[in-house]
């Protein structure tokens, strides 16, 4: 067995691409637009990612993790997660990564106070779990101080 890709339900291709390329830094590696579908599939991978793989484009290859964004282009309501749970990704710093999240807007759910560990959500509620490389950071303002804000 092999993970191939995860799938995550989005209502807006554009604030998901701001959200996932410019927040996270993923990259759009394939995107096809399914006329009589009615739906468009977005998969997206990091750089390193890409680079560990060797994807240069053409087919997806295996072992290349993706997240596939599906927009399906009648308007429709995901609750009950229908949308999913979470995504986890590995960062190099969380504290940079959160300021810059925090900077772009975006809501830090559950700060990073441990050096370790934060959640974030995506503009149609996806939960992301940030985790950092390696050891935790020593605690640092003004994430070790930061209250937990709604739901993750």
């Amino acid at each position: 067995m092999e993970f191939l890709h995860t799938m995550v339900r989005v209502s807006d291709v554009d604030a998901s691409l701001r959200f996932y390329c410019d927040g996270l830094g993923l990259k759009e590696i394939s995107r096809f637009d399914s006329e009589p579908g009615r739906f468009t599939l977005i998969f997206l991978a990091t750089p390193d990612d890409i680079a560990r793989a060797g994807y240069t484009g053409g087919p997806i290859p295996t072992g290349l993790p993706c997240v596939e964004l599906t927009h399906n282009w009648d308007p429709e309501t995901y609750e009950g997660g229908r949308n999913f749970g979470h995504l986890a990704y590995r960062v190099a710093d969380i504290y940079a990564t959160c300021a810059h999240l925090d900077a772009m807007g975006y809501l830090i759910c559950r700060p990073p106070r441990d050096g370790h560990m934060a959640f974030i959500r995506s503009p149609d509620l996806i939960s992301v779990e940030l985790l950092q490389k390696g050891e935790s950071l020593p605690p640092q303002e003004p994430w070790a101080s930061m209250e937990n804000t709604g739901s993750w």
